[in-house]
């Protein structure tokens, strides 16, 4: 049994939508979430920085005592997951948009993606694209400028809905039934598209398959906690702290603390 924390990273916000599953399926486990909200967004970022500012980000959670890592960001998982594994001593949990279980979902056999560019264009992308090929016909659409506008905490303003339209509408005439949140911050966009599709569109997200792949890996290398112990969670941004307080409250609905850290310098690229 181990009480050492599991870092949670993400370029921002969006990794409090895996926290948020990491949470109730794994409520004795203490979690420390890092959002490189300096730097964020990472979608329309060099790949090359992407890499080398993820893993200085991991590192410095191994340097405050965490067990295993969730990073909690598609455009970093695709780009830099395979480079931390092979150079970070704990167990490594990336995220990747639901294209599988998506297809599987799908009854038009039509799907669509709303990812990061960066997302789009990674190397794990295509691969997992391809392993693909045949199953369903994919529509992918770069989500550009969602990020921004939910890291302000517009979820449901006129801006996102106007993008949200545009990305939505060619995928519903092209007959897709399934649309993939290839982005961790874009289940908080989850109500906001119901409203507008209806039962049009079927929602993918993976963060409770998150979970889970964190709680096997967790009894694998036997790092888990104490049943019933009492977590102690932190929050920490290298921007803005009480931005982040006031988006956990107002996305989690929780009250925390949360401080602001400095992790530099940053790679130049």
């Amino acid at each position: 049994m181990n009480p050492a924390p599991i870092g949670v990273f993400d370029s921002g916000l969006g990794g409090l939508s895996v926290l948020r599953e990491i949470r109730a399926l794994l409520p004795h486990e203490s979690l420390l979430y890092l959002a490189d909200s300096k730097y964020a967004p990472y979608g329309e970022k060099p790949e090359a920085f992407v890499q080398a500012r993820t893993l200085q980000a991991c590192e410095w959670l191994l340097a405050q005592g965490c067990k295993a890592l969730v990073i909690a960001c598609n455009t970093a998982t695709g780009h830099a997951v395979e480079l931390l594994r092979q150079t970070l001593p704990v167990p490594i949990i990336g995220v990747e948009p639901g294209l599988k279980p998506a297809a599987a979902a799908s009854r038009s056999k039509v799907v669509g993606v709303l990812a990061t560019a960066n997302t789009l264009k990674s190397g794990k992308f295509a691969r997992l694209l391809a392993s693909l090929d045949g199953e369903s016909r994919f529509i992918c659409e770069a989500g550009l400028g969602l990020v921004p506008l939910i890291e302000q905490g517009d979820i449901d303003g006129p801006d996102i809905r106007g993008r949200l339209d545009n990305y939505l509408t060619p995928m519903l005439e092209a007959g897709a039934d399934t649309l993939v949140l290839g982005c961790t911050h874009y289940p908080f966009l989850s109500d906001t598209i119901r409203d507008m599709v209806g039962d049009q569109l079927t929602l993918v997200d993976t963060g409770s398959a998150i979970a889970r792949q964190l709680a096997r890996k967790l009894v694998e290398h036997d790092l888990a906690a104490v049943p019933g112990a009492v977590p102690q969670d932190r929050f920490v941004s290298t921007k803005d702290a009480a931005h982040l307080r006031q988006m956990a409250a107002a996305l989690l609905h929780i009250k925390t603390q949360a401080e602001t850290v400095a992790i530099e310098p940053a790679p130049a690229f």
